[in-house]
């Protein structure tokens, strides 16, 4: 059996997936308690999330802060303690994180492997770059696209598909959550 892999990422409505600079805070200001129930309801079932090195940085950070607790958001706090698969070249175990492991090597490569393997499904949430080539290579499932009611023209950072192929999307779920903020999953196909 192959494990599902989903790419889960937040974007603004111009595909930015965070800001540089402004006032605009953590989802952009926007959210409410739809989405974070949401969240929390999604990050229960068992699954293992897996990160490039850049975004295990990046989270490192929140937990050394103690962010997580003072975002007061639970679902931060749950994909914090699922097991994780730290794919890097750079990043050397013990790592900062409550249950991770570092992988060495292509991410596509990583990746196949652990499709073939997990016993539950694996999700990525930010991993912008890892995330396009595992698309280019057709790992991706399923992505997973939470828009914000926001276009952040002047203050925009992170492009999320900025230098992706090609892709035909399929959609297959949609929500509204807080009446304003559209979650969008579609099977990514890479377009011939």
């Amino acid at each position: 059996m192959t494990a599902t892999y989903t790419f889960d990422v937040f974007s603004s409505l111009d595909g930015f997936g965070g800001v540089s600079g402004g006032d605009w805070g953590g989802y952009w200001g926007k959210q409410g308690p739809e989405l974070l129930d949401h969240r929390l309801a999604m990050f229960a079932a068992e699954q293992r999330m897996v990160f490039g090195a850049n975004t295990y940085r990046m989270f490192v950070e929140v937990l050394a802060a103690g962010l997580e607790e003072t975002m007061g958001d639970p679902w931060v706090t749950r994909m914090l303690n699922l097991p994780a698969t730290m794919v890097s070249n750079t990043l050397h175990e013990p790592l900062d994180w409550p249950d991770a492991t570092v992988v060495s090597g292509d991410a596509v490569d990583v990746v196949a492997r652990l499709k073939k393997e997990s016993d539950v499904p694996l999700r990525s949430h930010g991993s912008l770059s890892m995330n396009r080539a595992l698309m280019a290579a057709g790992l991706v499932d399923r992505v997973q696209v939470t828009v914000f009611p926001v276009i952040t023209g002047q203050n925009g950072a992170a492009p999320i598909f900025q230098g992706a192929a090609d892709f035909d999307l399929e959609l297959i779920e949609s929500r509204t959550l807080d009446g304003n903020i559209q979650e969008l999953v579609y099977r990514p196909t890479l377009h011939a």
